[in-house]
């Protein structure tokens, strides 16, 4: 097969690759970076790159105009090579806000009244040993068994070769007193007399899932008090979270947040799924980049040790991450799949059935974790295909399952994440959003980075905007938050009709045609950084409200599934990053949140690290998650049509069934009647 030369200006040097290879392959091997937000499926529009000579052809003109085709624009994933050519590539976005979870460092401290010290699994063992003489030649492996036997009650231990190699040298250099690092069994726990979150008397025994495993061992005997290190991870399909824990004092010492690497190769889990079953190459790159994400995260938050804890005279060192002993790790199905390399096919096909959803412990070296080689990776268990362990995990530190209230727990993002319980029984389910919340799949859309708009006004007698960028400064597009307000204001003011319609008779200039059918203008292109218009798009408008007629439809076939009427829940639960952004008035308006008192939402923000963080604290939480997923029952709202009917009375705003919406029945009553502009109180708007 022929090869062709392709040289991309901001490369170091042209790379040969066959025809038939597309732009982004070609990219790869010159070591140019293009985001594939969508897997490279083409639906995103955001590779976009410029041929400027040679031999490409377009296999799709998705997303493009007739002017960008003209001007030589080409989608790199769906740009064929034929010949040599030359390529001209745009600034990539880039994200640059930090997240509410990386702006803050405080310490997590371990619950009021919470015995700690019993319940951990990691634990410093001071030993002094009988060395070995012609009487007595026993070997060291066997004699240092016979120690953790005799002084630390710990028997049928065992151990990893690399350790193996360490133990002779350790005792003879250390004169026979060492230190041994175990992952291990507690003594048994007496339930306690104030049963809480952390302890519940139906899980008062400690769990079976644990047998003794040599770590380390040490030269000396370490003082008891000194830090050992532990660390809770949350993948999440855009943010990956860690906390770094001392296991002695049980405080989250540091904590810092970042995006997940895998975004550039597809936003969403079922983009990233095609993706990587493209070929073994794929799957293998992007659990490199989940990694590469946790492993500089990992040294982040040991650094945050030393310099916040300088700043108030804590003697504390900045540890290493090789210091870390054990790790509890939670995410969705598909992102526990892709951190350990295991093929997510499956999980986008009927049945619909993971490779595994409760994984065995595993060592960080054969992970590919950067952390102390022989250190156990938990982790957690998940229920089914898209009720992963950031659920379980999320539902054990709401306190969902331990309550006796009646609760609606919703991670809200690309898998519209929803389970619905209390103590007595738990049932759960997902449905796929897609990511338009997330910016993806609408023109002017964008992650929450600097020059989104996060947030919209619009005046009820102008209909004119006024808007608040990340950063400050010119807009440059639309990230989630700002799409949901926006199109709640434009609801409210008569400027969308339940449909979602755009009224064209409305006396403004802001509502025009486009390539797209009718828009609205956010902001003009003498108000934006890159000199375009920023319009929200009819396209745009039935992507959002898919989005949100998925997310309620899931939750209210959930409800109705198991007979409770959405109104008698008691408390509404909202986790996830996103879920911090919500304005519950606007989100209500347009139909995503129940129309319930507000006092009944609570905003917990990541419960699935803050559910990985006690996992790692305490193996009675870490049982009580097992139970969780052992007996959360999972709706596969595929199975039949209600979900799908549900869904379909779904896409109007708020909803076909205005009395859902008591709240907001009088504005829509004012819509219909051509209304819509009048000035209204904040809770009687619609």
């Amino acid at each position: 097969m022929a090869e062709h030369v392709v040289t991309f200006d901001v490369a170091s040097g042209p790379v040969a690759v066959p025809t038939g290879a597309l732009l982004t392959e070609a990219a790869r091997l010159a070591g140019v970076e293009i985001s594939q937000p969508c897997g490279g499926q083409g639906r995103c529009g955001r590779c976009l790159v410029q041929i400027a000579n040679g031999g490409v052809r377009r296999r799709s003109t998705l997303r493009l105009t007739q002017a960008d085709v003209q001007q030589g624009f080409a989608l790199a994933c769906q740009a064929v090579v034929e010949g040599n050519a030359t390529i001209l590539v745009p600034p990539q976005e880039k994200v640059e806000r930090r997240l509410s979870t990386d702006r803050t460092a405080a310490k997590v401290t371990v619950p009021v009244g919470y015995d700690y010290g019993r319940h951990q699994t990691v634990r410093r063992i001071p030993l002094t040993l009988n060395p070995p003489s012609m009487t007595d030649q026993t070997d060291d492996w066997s004699r240092l068994q016979l120690a953790l036997r005799q002084q630390a009650g710990l028997n049928d231990v065992h151990t990893s070769l690399a350790v193996l190699k360490k133990i002779g040298p350790t005792l003879r250099q250390s004169d026979w007193q060492v230190t041994a690092v175990l992952d291990t069994i507690p003594p048994p726990i007496p339930p306690s007399p104030h049963p809480g979150l952390l302890e519940n008397p139906r899980l008062s025994a400690p769990s079976a899932f644990y047998s003794p495993r040599l770590i380390d061992v040490y030269a000396g005997h370490a003082a008891l008090d000194a830090p050992l290190w532990g660390a809770a991870v949350d993948i999440g399909t855009t943010t990956v979270t860690v906390w770094l824990v001392d296991l002695v004092s049980g405080e989250a010492q540091a904590q810092a947040a970042e995006y997940n690497g895998q975004i550039e190769r597809g936003e969403d889990v079922i983009s990233r799924i095609i993706y990587a079953s493209k070929n073994n190459g794929r799957a293998e790159g992007l659990r490199r980049l989940v990694l590469d994400t946790i492993n500089g995260l990992l040294e982040t938050v040991c650094q945050r040790v030393k310099r916040e804890n300088l700043a108030s005279f804590a003697p504390l060192r900045e540890p290493s991450p090789a210091e870390i002993m054990k790790v509890s790790v939670v995410g969705n199905s598909t992102m526990m799949h892709l951190f350990l390399g295991i093929p997510a096919a499956s999980i986008r096909l009927s049945p619909f059935v993971t490779a595994v959803n409760s994984p065995p412990l595993l060592r960080a070296q054969e992970v590919g974790l950067c952390i102390h080689p022989e250190a156990t990776v938990d982790c957690l268990p998940g229920v089914a295909s898209y009720v992963g362990a950031d659920i379980t995990a999320g539902v054990l530190s709401s306190g969902l399952d331990d309550s006796d209230q009646v609760s609606l727990f919703l991670d809200i993002g690309t898998n519209g994440e929803t389970a619905l319980g209390s103590r007595e029984w738990l049932v759960s389910c997902a449905c796929s959003a897609g990511p338009a919340f997330e910016g993806a799949g609408v023109v002017h859309g964008m992650r929450a980075t600097r020059g989104a708009i996060e947030e919209v006004w619009i005046n009820s007698q102008s209909y004119e905007p006024t808007c608040r960028v990340i950063g400050g400064g010119r807009p440059r597009g639309l990230c989630g938050s700002g799409l949901l307000s926006l199109i709640a204001e434009l609801f409210v003011n008569g400027l969308l009709d339940r449909a979602g319609h755009f009224d064209p008779t409305r006396p403004t200039g802001r509502i025009r045609s486009g390539e797209h059918g009718l828009e609205y203008v956010v902001a003009w292109a003498s108000e934006t950084q890159h000199g375009r218009d920023v319009v929200l798009t009819a396209v745009d408008v039935d992507n959002l409200l898919r989005a949100k007629a998925a997310i309620y439809a899931g939750f209210t076939v959930l409800a109705d599934s198991v007979g409770f009427p959405l109104e008698t829940v008691d408390r509404v639960l909202i986790g996830g990053a996103f879920g911090q952004y919500i304005n519950v008035e606007k989100a209500v308006e347009i139909g995503l949140l129940p129309d319930l008192p507000w006092e009944r939402f609570h905003f917990l923000g990541n419960t699935a690290v803050k559910g990985a963080y006690l996992a790692l604290l305490d193996h009675q939480a870490r049982a009580r998650i097992e139970a969780i997923a052992r007996r959360m029952t999972y709706v596969e709202l595929s199975a039949d049509n209600t979900f799908y009917d549900a869904f379909t009375s779904a896409l109007f705003l708020p909803h076909t069934d205005s009395g859902r919406f008591p709240s907001f029945t009088p504005s829509l009553a004012l819509l219909l009647a051509g209304g819509g502009n009048s000035p209204l109180p904040p809770r009687e708007r619609g």
